[in-house]
């Protein structure tokens, strides 16, 4: 094949290596390691994405580790114990519980394995690599599974505190179905197993550190609910390369091609012998808060538009539209380049973050991150003259299992770059790149073959795209027009939706996209133009565009100005100095961060970014108003707050909220006023929803039992971030009693279900299909839509909400 079919080498750094299941892996880099070149002439192992790390070549360490450390292979077909632990308090707000003792083989007390497999028995053989001279060195719970730092850091405190170390012997599986197995050295019984799709993350000790002879991976424990660390030590430093190389192997292999049924490997006939394919490439660029949005497609030059300096992310959709379905075992490079018609050599490896079936099985989707400052990469990463485009190529190798060699797609496209600063608010016609591929496959006699494998096999005979087909058509005969296959061209997969079941939507779900029509961004731009020119005055047109919905792109700038925090610099002072004090309610709020949007990347992973700054604003919050302090779901507002702005202008918008906008009445007196809004709301529905309001006083259901979260955290916890961005714009906008807007909305549109439910079971709709409901934009659209044409708020009727107040207040009264 030509250098588009060809396959480059690929050999990252050895460091660690992480797997999201048996079908999906990750590669993980350590940070300053060079990436080669995919055109280097490397050895077979470099094939697996890891690289050997010794004195010596590969082939000699390798063989030098065989005779010291390998020996014939043993195996079990059951589940047997893991060490148990007992964990003390870890540090670092409970990120992680530690303990540096071992138990004795079979003495775990939360054995998941099957009564038929006994710990000290013997077990038969399977295809795997032993390693002895092995000792354990205990485990801990942790909560980042995937986080190198903190698996380092594991690996440190478990090597200095293990005082009974036990020596093992380690069984790596060849494939992804295996287990991996802890032996005793001296009869090879199983001490403990782990299966590799439990396994999601190996990494070993650094260089020139106390814990380069380490090692250690982190599983699933108990259905994913725990994942804890085992850290290992080898007596032999060197073999610690030869053992990560043995976890990558077993990641990325599959042991599919042995069991494929006698249907799916018929042999292909003349007619049956082309396969097509579909392929989208989108780019996503940072935004800042830890989201990645798809950029857009010029309308006109089908060029995507780029922002020079963004980091990015490529992601590819491969989806076969024709013809048996063949399986995709894994991809192993994706790779990038300027230019067309590129060299294989002038291709590079972009660092994979994911790979797998998307969750509707129909397409495999390949993720990779992309730093545009690589030397590489410089011509896509300096701005093109207006109008002007340029041309970049993407690769992805696939390994497919019924077929010999890799297959290479290769994708073209236009790019425009962009200035850093430039808002790329254009409409586009799609977010995708997509191409069509015809591959032709020949059975290969065994003969022929690379491998000895007894399985019936392919080669590729050819691989077209669509736009190759139709130059080379076109230049054959330019009179006429070509007709290639009609072929349906699929967008990349939506996500599904979330199973309709029991479980509570979680905060932080949703994604929100920031494309906008041209039109509603020139309207603000000519209203944000005007209103810098008097910021004292609200332009007139202002409350009707908010009701529409504030364009996602510009929120944190206009959320700053409805707030009156445009001139905020003692405010952002003061916070650089509340910061540094301490808060009397800091365990309450280390205690509910990681519970805030866990769905949200920002978020979700203990002691990053996200967390960090949540943490720092509640607790300078606290600080700042010590009558009110820490309020549990004040930090839901805050994270909303960090998704469009930085810290320091959050707390201010936050300290507006609280102040001028009444949220802290709330928490005051003992709720008095939150009791006084519940009261209102139930008058507002027997006037708007007399029958729904019948119900709920025959069963029993008062407001406060389904409405307290909806006003102490503005809806922010539960409800899906498209509903709850619009409902801090109406918000700010229009004070804090559109709350009884959005309120009554949700009653009336649920009215059916609601009257039709008894005590628990309005309970319980309130908690779970209520707020799954507006994860469609149309349904939440629907909704806010509803919800502004409602005049029941303070500014609509204020004598009409005062006399509630008055009647709350009277009722009070001994």
């Amino acid at each position: 094949m030509d250098d588009k079919g060809s396959v480059g080498k690929i050999s990252v750094s050895s460091d660690s290596v992480s797997t999201l299941n048996s079908e999906d892996f990750v590669l993980v880099s350590r940070l300053g390691d060079e990436t080669p070149s995919s055109a280097n002439n490397g050895s077979d192992d470099e094939k697996t994405g890891l690289k050997i790390v010794g004195n010596g070549s590969e082939q000699q360490l390798q063989r030098e580790l065989e005779d010291v450390l390998m020996e014939p292979s043993v195996t079990d077909t059951g589940i047997g114990p893991e060490p148990g632990m007992e964990s003390p308090d870890g540090a670092d707000r409970g990120l992680l519980n530690t303990t540096a003792s071992p138990v004795p083989p079979g003495a775990d007390p939360l054995n998941e394995s099957s009564s038929e497999d006994s710990p000290g028995s013997p077990i038969p053989d399977e295809d795997s690599v032993v390693f002895s001279q092995l000792t354990y060195l205990g485990c801990a719970s942790v909560n980042a599974p995937r986080s190198e730092v903190e698996a380092l850091r594991m690996m440190s405190i478990l090597r200095g505190q293990c005082q009974l170390p036990l020596d093992v012997t380690l069984s790596v599986p060849g494939v992804s179905e295996g287990t991996v197995r802890l032996l005793d050295p001296h009869n090879s019984t199983e001490i403990a197993n782990y299966p590799i799709y439990k396994i999601l993350f190996c990494v070993r000790g650094h260089d020139g550190t106390p814990e380069s002879d380490c090692f250690a991976f982190t599983e699933s424990h108990y259905n994913a609910e725990i994942f804890r660390i085992h850290v290992f030590r080898c007596q032999i430093q060197e073999a610690v390369s030869r053992i990560l190389y043995s976890f990558a192997t077993a990641f990325r292999r599959s042991a599919k091609r042995a069991v494929l049924s006698s249907q799916q490997l018929a042999p292909l006939t003349p007619d049956s012998d082309l396969f097509t394919f579909t392929v989208s490439l989108e780019i996503k660029e940072d935004d800042g808060k830890g989201t990645f949005s798809a950029v857009a497609k010029d309308k006109d030059k089908q060029s995507f538009k780029l922002r020079a300096g963004m980091d990015k992310k490529i992601v590819i959709y491969v989806q076969q539209t024709s013809n048996k379905e063949l399986a995709i075992e894994r991809c192993f490079g994706l790779l990038l380049s300027p230019g067309k018609n590129v060299k294989n050599s002038d291709m590079h490896l972009l660092d994979l973050e994911s790979m797998g079936k998307s969750s509707d099985g129909k397409s495999y989707i390949i993720t990779g991150s992309w730093n545009p400052n690589t030397p590489q990469f410089q011509p896509v990463n300096e701005e093109t003259p207006k109008d002007k485009f340029m041309y970049m190529t993407t690769a992805v190798d696939l390994v497919i299992t019924e077929v010999e060699e890799p297959v290479r797609f290769l994708l073209e496209t236009r790019v425009r770059v962009c200035s850093p600063n430039d808002r790329l608010f254009w409409p586009f016609s799609k977010r995708s790149h997509t191409e069509t591929f015809y591959l032709k496959l020949r059975q290969m006699e065994c003969k022929e073959r690379k491998s000895p494998a007894s399985d019936v096999l392919y080669e590729v005979v050819s691989l077209e795209s669509e736009s190759e087909r139709e130059k080379r058509k076109t230049t054959a005969s330019p009179a006429i027009l070509s007709s290639g296959p009609s072929t349906m061209v699929p967008s990349p997969p939506e996500d599904d939706e979330e199973e309709d079941n029991d479980e509570p939507l979680l905060s932080g779900s949703g994604d929100v996209s920031k494309e906008c029509a041209e039109k509603i961004l020139e309207t603000w731009g000519d209203l944000l133009f005007k209103w810098h020119m008097n910021l004292s005055v609200r332009p007139k047109q202002l409350p009707a565009l908010v009701r529409a919905g504030i364009p996602e792109a510009l929120r944190g700038e206009v959320w700053q100005l409805l707030a009156g925090c445009h001139n905020n610099d003692h405010q952002v002072e003061e916070y650089r100095t509340l910061i540094t004090k301490e808060s009397p309610q800091d365990s309450a709020i280390t205690r509910d961060i990681n519970r805030t949007f866990p769905a949200h990347d920002y978020f979700k992973d203990t002691g990053g970014d996200g967390q960090d700054s949540l943490y720092k604003i509640c607790k300078a919050y606290s600080v700042y108003d010590e009558e009110i302090g820490y309020c549990q779901g004040q930090s839901f507002l805050a994270a909303v707050l960090l998704l469009h702005m930085p810290e320091e202008q959050a707390f201010s918008v936050l300290v507006k909220i609280m102040f001028d906008y009444g949220l802290r009445d709330l928490f005051k007196q003992n709720f008095e006023d939150l009791h006084c809004k519940f009261f209102q709301l139930e008058r507002l529905m027997q006037e708007c929803i007399p029958d729904l309001y019948n119900h709920f006083l025959n069963v029993g259901l008062e407001a406060h039992m389904y409405a307290s979260q909806w006003f102490l955290t503005l809806f922010t916890a539960k409800f899906p971030l498209y509903m709850v961005f619009h409902i801090i714009d109406l918000l700010l906008c229009e004070g804090i009693s559109v709350i009884f807007n959005v309120a009554l909305a949700l009653l009336k549109t649920s009215k059916d279900d609601l009257i039709q439910a008894d005590f628990e079971g309005a309970l319980k709709f309130f908690r779970v299909p209520v707020p799954k409901r507006y994860r469609s934009e149309e349904n939440a659209k629907k909704l806010m839509e509803l919800a502004c044409s409602m005049k029941v708020s303070e500014t609509a009727r204020p004598d009409f909400m005062d006399n509630f107040e008055q009647r709350y207040l009277l009722a009070q009264t001994p």
